[in-house]
């Protein structure tokens, strides 16, 4: 059985209500990761009146064992602040990752990533035309979702740091993705946006490469911040862009909404978690709406932006490996 720390009885204290609010992850030269609260153009520390809080992840954990909402929990600890915190210009911290400086990081340690496909119709069509066949089509049509392994922590990109191209891929693409982090019960407990770096090359020769185009150092960033359910009105009406600059020279824009989303939240957790164990802070990505084309395949040194209104913007430059 777990124990709520003693530093944290407080939370069954008197509460005055529940915030609305994003979060970040944050690197601190000398201290390591923090978490911190985006309030406007600031970022509050969390961590420094919380030593039992160094992670989002710690977070998701005592949030489960004392039975609140993230949310919950992070205004009971904003409301019972006895002395000031720390605060950053979130523009400061979103900044390229260097140990000297404080910067952003990865919103969530997410022991796993796992994507679903095909769950726009556009990106059905698109596949099709390349694959010349109708897989594509028919799995966005039938009753089980495309679901596949895609990253672990150690392969994930946070803001600003760099996304891979495979040393044996020449068509390497972006996919924007919505995406979401599970809670200790399954829950969402916050959104961010999600890029499903991917060797469309490798995928188009044989299917069963896929785990080959998927997986791989750099293959996926995700971030800037994790926004509570709460401060999101529909998750299935969000607006989400994304260019890729190369250059001086914006080579591509694309935009799509959630609404054209085929599938739920709910019936994709329902085939993630049938017969397959998913450890709390687990991220998952929820398909592109966003069609790069052929031509525009990823090189070494492009920029990848992919913004939405509620989250921010997750911007990465590409390296090749």
């Amino acid at each position: 059985m777990e124990h709520t720390p003693a530093s944290l009885a407080f939370l069954f204290a008197c509460f005055p209500g529940v915030a609305i609010m994003k979060l970040v992850q944050f690197y601190q030269p000398g201290q390591g990761t923090g978490v911190g609260v985006v309030q406007g153009d600031t970022v509050l520390d969390l961590s420094e009146n919380n030593p039992d809080i160094e992670t989002v992840n710690d977070l998701i954990q005592i949030a489960g064992t004392v039975r609140m909402s993230i949310s919950e929990l992070v205004d009971r600890m904003m409301n019972h602040q006895d002395e000031a915190v720390t605060e950053y210009a979130y523009d400061d911290l979103d900044t390229v990752p260097d140990i000297a400086v404080p910067h952003l990081t990865l919103p969530v340690f997410a022991p796993e990533v796992w994507g679903f496909g095909v769950t726009y119709k556009r990106s059905a069509q698109i596949r099709d035309e390349d694959a010349q066949n109708t897989i594509y089509d028919q799995v966005y049509t039938s009753p089980r979702p495309e679901a596949f392994f895609k990253a672990t922590t150690s392969r994930c990109s946070g803001p600003n740091a760099p996304i891979g191209v495979r040393s044996d891929s020449t068509l390497t693409a972006t996919e924007p993705e919505l995406a979401y982090v599970l809670g200790e019960e399954g829950e969402i407990i916050g959104y961010t946006l999600c890029n499903d770096v991917s060797a469309w090359d490798l995928e188009k020769e044989n299917p069963l490469y896929l785990n080959q185009s998927k997986i791989y150092f750099g293959c996926c960033s995700f971030g800037p911040t994790l926004v509570t359910p709460d401060s999101i009105e529909d998750p299935y009406n969000i607006d989400i862009s994304c260019q890729i600059i190369r250059g001086e020279t914006t080579i591509f824009e694309g935009q799509t909404n959630t609404s054209q989303l085929a599938r739920r939240f709910e019936e994709l957790n329902e085939y993630l978690y049938r017969d397959n164990p998913i450890p709390p802070g687990t991220l998952v990505s929820t398909g592109t709406g966003i069609m790069v084309p052929n031509e525009l395949s990823l090189v070494d040194g492009d920029i990848v932006v992919i913004s939405c209104p509620e989250i921010g913007t997750l911007s990465n430059p590409v390296m090749q490996l």
